[in-house]
């Protein structure tokens, strides 16, 4: 009987263990979300800045792309991290 109960304890230990981390990982990602969002944003900006400018020559344009590029990339980049967010609030609402 003694055993089970410290089994049971154990458990208990290493899923506390095991839940902080994950919540350190959760919250890690979340602000890595936010920061990718920001970044995005700004992308978006500079890109709608250089979309309003038209006309203004070939490096406005190689400029404009690699803006378009760096957003599908940051966009890609924030759908991977809402992604792991939520696999992990879904192993921490497992447990």
């Amino acid at each position: 009987m003694e055993d089970s109960f410290k089994l049971l304890e154990d458990r208990i230990h290493r899923a506390a263990e095991r839940l902080k981390t994950l919540s350190a990982e959760g919250q890690a990602l979340r602000a890595e979300l936010a920061q990718a969002k920001s970044r995005a944003e700004k992308a978006e900006k500079a890109l709608a800045a250089a979309a309003a400018r038209e006309g203004t020559g070939a490096e406005e344009a190689r400029k404009a792309e690699a803006l378009a590029r760096e957003l599908t990339t940051l966009k890609r980049e924030r759908e991977e991290i809402r992604d792991r967010v939520e696999k992990l609030v879904g192993l921490l609402e497992s447990l």
